[in-house]
């Protein structure tokens, strides 16, 4: 298999292996506690855990793409921003 299309760096498997690790995770919450019934948040749209995690996941993506652009490297400002991105869907979306 050839794996070189792709620059791999460890912060790029970092990645991937974060969205690998967050699908996983999501799975076995929902296999202990059942439900995640939809609610409404902020958004004013019916959400459930899964969507939250997407949402998160695509937020954090356009979080750290708009990072680079404006202030390049090191990513730790985006990385903020994104945790606190992630805390807010969970938390009020």
């Amino acid at each position: 298999m050839d794996l070189t299309w792709m620059a791999w760096t460890w912060p790029t498997a970092a990645f991937f292996l974060f969205i690998l690790a967050c699908l996983i995770g999501m799975g076995v919450w929902e296999k202990q506690c059942p439900g995640g019934n939809p609610r409404r948040g902020v958004f004013r749209i019916d959400t459930t855990r899964g969507d939250r995690l997407f949402i998160s996941i695509l937020g954090s993506i356009f979080i750290f793409l708009g990072w680079l652009w404006a202030f390049s490297t090191p990513l730790w400002g985006g990385l903020v921003i994104s945790i606190i991105w992630w805390v807010f869907v969970f938390k009020r979306v």
